[in-house]
C-alpha cells in the first residue's frame, strides 16, 4: 500500500492532503500543491486532472519544491498509485501507431531504441507484464509516460501529440 502527502506550499507548508490510492482531481481537496512527501510506494503525478498532461514518477522521498526540480509551470492536479510488481517484465514496442512497423519484444531496460534496435522511436506498445516508464529521449531523459499492462495503440491519441519515445525502464521493486 502506498502513501503520499501533498502540501499547498513549498517545503511542506500549508494545508495537506494524505492519499493512499488514485486521485483523479485534487481540486476538491486543495487549490494548489507545491510540495509532497512519498512515505511508501510509487506514484505517477500529473499536472492536469484525470491523469492527463505532463507526468512524473515519484518514489519514496521528499519533494520540497518539485516544480523547480521537474521544470513544471503547473501544480500537481492528479496522482496514480503504481502497484508493486515482482514478476517478469515483457513489452512489445512498435515503430508506428496501431502496432505497425518494426516490432521488438523487450524484457529489460533500454537506454536507446536506436542503439539497441536500430529504431528511431516508438509510437505504440503492448505491455504484457510489469510496469514501465517510457521517455521521449535516449538515456531516460525528457518527458516520461507510465505504462501498465495493456495495449496502447496510439500515443498521440493519449494526449501526447507527436511525441515519440526513445528509451524505457522497468519500475522495479527496488524503487519501493
Amino acid at each position: 500500500m502506498g502513501k503520499i502527502i501533498f502540501y499547498e506550499d513549498r517545503n511542506f507548508q500549508g494545508r495537506s492532503y494524505e492519499c493512499m490510492s488514485d486521485c483523479a482531481d485534487m481540486s476538491s481537496y486543495m487549490s494548489r500543491c507545491h510540495s509532497c512527501r512519498v512515505e511508501s510506494g510509487c506514484f505517477m503525478v500529473y499536472d492536469q486532472p484525470n491523469y492527463m498532461g505532463n507526468q512524473y514518477f515519484m518514489r519514496r522521498g521528499e519533494y520540497a519544491d518539485y516544480m523547480s526540480m521537474f521544470g513544471w509551470n503547473n501544480c500537481i492536479r492528479s496522482s496514480r498509485m503504481i502497484p508493486m510488481y515482482r514478476g517478469s517484465y515483457r513489452m512489445r514496442i512498435y515503430e508506428r501507431e496501431n502496432f505497425g512497423g518494426h516490432m521488438h519484444e523487450c524484457m529489460d531496460d533500454c537506454e536507446s531504441f536506436m542503439d539497441r534496435y536500430h529504431m528511431s522511436h516508438c509510437m505504440s506498445c503492448h505491455v504484457m507484464d510489469g510496469h514501465w516508464l517510457m521517455y521521449e529521449h535516449p538515456h531516460y531523459r525528457g518527458r516520461m509516460m507510465y505504462f501498465g499492462p495493456g495495449e496502447y495503440r496510439s500515443f498521440s491519441n493519449m494526449g501526447y501529440g507527436n511525441m515519440r519515445f526513445m528509451s524505457m525502464r522497468r519500475i522495479m521493486d527496488s524503487f519501493y
